[in-house]
């Protein structure tokens, strides 16, 4: 970043950091300035060209109430001194930092060195700006502070210092001179080359007929008064300084003619130059109609608030050789924008998108952005450290060549590293280093290897290393690339063998055979009660009502009852149960068959309690993190055995607990994956599954690539490439066909959750029409339910009408004769019967 056109600046107060020469022309400024109030009676003064110069005058105009008028002194810090007749016809330093941000947070940089003068230019705005990175979560790493009288020498020895950093985004802030040496120098030493490049902010300036106008004179004058040298358009100061002096003579205008004269003030023998002037009469009103003024100046609106003027755009320019070029602008209400229309500027929306900046031309002219941070120039390889063990060698394998002692380094997490980096768009040198003794034995556990970034052994780990919280205080992780969980491992067997006489009970859970009973019951209750009165195949003796209800309530499963329905009501809830009945032996039908008839895989444990409790052996990897997660879950440490290799591990739960083996295994999704993938159908997976982050890259506390390698960690995992890697290691040892696959903890059992529904359903209908029959029954019989009996009565009573055979419509079958003649339907109202 280059802010252009800009001029040294200095404070009273760091005067003397300076010659005496500067000193001695400050102070012969001084009474020049001091000359023309108390002898010429000048009413403004425009000029101040530096901040330094400014401060010097405005003492001298608030003492004698002149106008100081500047259009090149940009310091933060004149804003303190609150003087009142200090005007700013330009712009606060300060006022470009949200623009600098903004183009931050569109490129998404993190770090940024500071390269500043070592003068009150460049360190007034340098708070303001380290702040406002602060506040987008910017670090600045370094602060480069050159002095004004630095040689070409001593600039080109602190650039090799930011060449050999790591931070490659430099914030410059320098006056006309250094800065351009600065420039000259970093072309000189390759630092304007491919990875670098160059962009700027500048106050934004309309295009107007005023504004060309302006500039064809302005050549016309200079070709004439300079002949020989090369012709340049004013800069923004140029500008600046115009509408300053029109804002002047504008509001010299409004004054109008008046007391352009000094109140003298009474000269005391030990009095100093600056009370022997007087205060100007004209300069109240003069700062007042200054203040009022408006226009369309050549820099654009011309309006003085608070003491200075405010810009509310910049343009992003992109600094090309000598040249420029603009690819965006950014406004205070809109950020970064493409263009400057209306359509843009009266948008709400404030954004830091990179797509608004257009096509920036960086040395090279490579197709990526420079980035935040590269390996230094000089720096040696990134030290990778990789595990060393003897079996999943599918993710990490480390082989020796004995004549020559190189080692090889291959496998699943290896690939991925490579092709994480090579998507990064810029080039890091690395190797890998193992984590092993030369006869190819591991110097540690992971916990091991991870430690050894802390020490700065190794610049970074790659590898199966899992994300634990307890690692994560000393090292940073990248994102994971692979799925998390630690899940528990175990064989299972075919239960077809070992079916009992009983095998037909265990279709349906305990719960839905309770609730099919019950129902049975229930609906052959409801029946009983709608048809009780009106049906003669459901009344009779106590027994055989008895034994016509259940009769009738278990036959409906086979559809073989003989018993008619008459009601309507009863006609509802049967054709709801018999829906129900449908669905439920159809179902039982086929849990059954396939129990009787399909290879039944079940797992030998199903639950981690039930190994705690029965003291079975468990296994784990070696060096995994695995053993301080067992430790945790409360298992016997004495129950624990290592296993290194697949094979290993087959070979322990073949042997089971009791033998020399284990019961089960403790593991990684990944590792469980391949090895039922190498296995088949002989174990199984059992769940829960634990929740671990998954495998990710390890790099020291605080390192910059862990943002970069993230991110590059999704691009991979996201596309194609992975699917090539995984094919690569994990599908060729896959000897399973797609029906050895699915060897995971199944059950044919029915549950209620399955019916609860349609039970709903039924009961429902069944409760509703028993409260319609019962109501309209109490309803017929309401002069015995308001007599003046006890309850006990009544109910008897009641009892005795219910058990009465009542009236009801029935229908006669029709009768046809030889001649097709069909009888007459009777209708036939029978009464009570005795």
């Amino acid at each position: 970043m280059f802010n252009v056109n800009k001029y040294v600046l200095l404070d009273i107060k760091n005067i003397l950091k300076f010659s005496p020469v500067i000193f001695i022309i400050l102070h012969i400024l001084w009474y020049l300035a001091l000359d023309l109030i108390r002898n010429e009676e000048v009413q403004a003064i425009i000029g101040p060209r530096t901040s330094m110069q400014a401060n010097f005058l405005i003492g001298l105009g608030e003492k004698a109430q002149v106008p100081v008028i500047s259009f090149s002194a940009t310091s933060p810090s004149l804003s303190s001194f609150r003087s009142r007749y200090f005007i700013r016809a330009t712009l606060n330093d300060s006022s470009q930092v949200p623009a600098i941000t903004a183009i931050f947070q569109a490129f998404e940089w993190g770090e940024a060195v500071l390269i500043y003068v070592d003068n009150e230019y460049g360190d007034g705005i340098i708070p303001y700006i380290t702040d406002a990175l602060q506040g987008i979560d910017v670090c600045v790493t370094y602060r480069s502070i050159i002095s004004q009288s630095a040689t070409d020498h001593e600039i080109g020895e602190e650039l090799y210092k930011l060449m050999i950093m790591q931070t490659r985004v430099f914030i410059v802030h320098m006056v006309t001179n250094p800065g351009s040496r600065l420039f000259t120098k970093a072309d000189e030493i390759g630092m304007m080359e491919e990875g670098y490049g160059v962009l700027g902010v500048k106050p934004y300036v309309p295009r107007t007929k005023e504004l060309n106008s302006f500039r064809v004179r302005w050549k016309r004058k200079f070709q004439q008064d300079h002949a020989t040298d090369e012709t340049s358009d004013p800069n923004i100061f140029g500008l600046w300084a115009y509408d300053a002096v029109t804002a002047l003579a504008m509001a010299v205008e409004k004054v109008g003619a008046t007391n352009f004269s000094f109140q003298r003030t009474n000269i005391l023998s030990n009095s100093t130059d600056l009370d022997t002037i007087g205060v100007s009469q004209t300069g109240p009103y003069l700062l007042l109609s200054l203040l009022s003024t408006k226009f369309k100046g050549l820099s654009g609106d011309f309006q003085i608030f608070d003491g200075q003027l405010h810009s509310t755009a910049f343009q992003i320019v992109n600094v090309i050789g000598k040249g420029e070029r603009g690819v965006g602008f950014w406004t205070l209400k809109n950020g970064i924008i493409r263009k400057m229309n209306l359509a843009s500027t009266n948008s709400n929306i404030y954004s830091t998108s990179k797509d608004n900046i257009g096509a920036i031309v960086w040395p090279g002219e490579p197709t990526y952005v420079p980035k935040v941070w590269v390996l230094p120039v000089n720096e040696k390889k990134l030290r990778i450290g990789v595990p060393v063990k003897d079996g999943f060698s599918e993710f990490v394998k480390v082989t020796w060549d004995p004549n020559t002692n190189a080692t090889q380094v291959t496998g699943y997490c290896i690939d991925v590293f490579d092709a994480v980096m090579n998507s990064l768009p810029y080039a890091v040198p690395y190797e890998y280093i193992p984590f092993g003794t030369p006869d190819g034995k591991p110097l540690g556990n992971y916990n091991d290897l991870i430690y050894q970034v802390v020490l700065k052994k190794y610049d970074a780990v790659v590898g199966d290393t899992t994300i634990v919280a307890n690692r994560s205080k000393y090292v940073d992780f990248t994102l994971p690339y692979t799925e998390s969980g630690v899940s528990m491992l175990v064989p299972i067997k075919d239960n077809k063998k070992g079916k009992s006489a009983w095998v037909f009970l265990k279709s349906l859970t305990w719960d839905l055979w309770m609730t099919s009973v019950c129902f049975f019951i229930f609906i052959s209750f409801v029946i009983w009660v709608l048809e009780h009165r009106i049906n003669e195949d459901f009344r009779g003796p106590p027994s055989h009502q008895a034994g016509t209800v259940f009769w009738f309530s278990f036959s409906t499963m086979v559809f073989a009852h003989k018993e008619r329905i008459v009601s309507n009501m009863a006609r509802i809830v049967m054709i709801i149960w018999f829906f129900v009945v449908l669905i439920l032996t159809q179902s039982y039908t086929a849990s059954l068959a396939s129990m009787l008839t399909v290879q039944q895989l079940q797992p030998t444990v199903t639950d981690i309690n039930e190994l705690i409790a029965k003291g079975e052996y468990i296994g784990y990897q070696q060096g995994s993190f695995v053993l301080g997660f067992l430790e945790r879950m409360n298992f016997d440490e004495s129950k624990f055995r290592i296993y290194n290799s697949p094979q290993q591990l087959a070979d322990l739960l073949s042997k089971g607990s009791a033998n020399g083996g284990i019961a089960a295994a403790f593991d990684e999704i990944p590792f469980m994956q391949l090895f039922i993938a190498q296995h088949c159908s002989k174990y199984t997976v059992v769940q829960p599954t634990f929740k671990f982050d998954g495998f990710g890259f390890v790099f020291p506390r605080g390192s910059p690539l862990v943002s970069d390698v993230s991110r590059a960690v999704l691009n991979v995992t996201e596309g194609d490439q992975m699917l090539k890697i995984e094919e690569e290691w994990f599908r060729k040892t896959n000897s399973c066909s797609d029906d050895d696959k699915g060897s995971s903890v199944s059950s044919n059992n029915i549950s209620l959750d399955s019916f609860w529904g349609l039970f709903l359903i039924a009961g429902v209908t069944s409760v509703l029409t028993l409260i319609i029959v019962l109501a309209m029954f109490l309803h017929k019989h309401r002069d015995v339910v308001m007599g003046e009996e006890s309850v006990l009565t009544k109910i008897k009573t009641l009892a005795t009408l219910f058990d009465q055979k009542t009236s009801a419509f029935i229908l006669s079958d029709y009768m046809i004769t030889s001649h097709t003649t069909v009888a007459p339907s009777l209708w036939l109202l029978s009464e009570p019967l005795p």
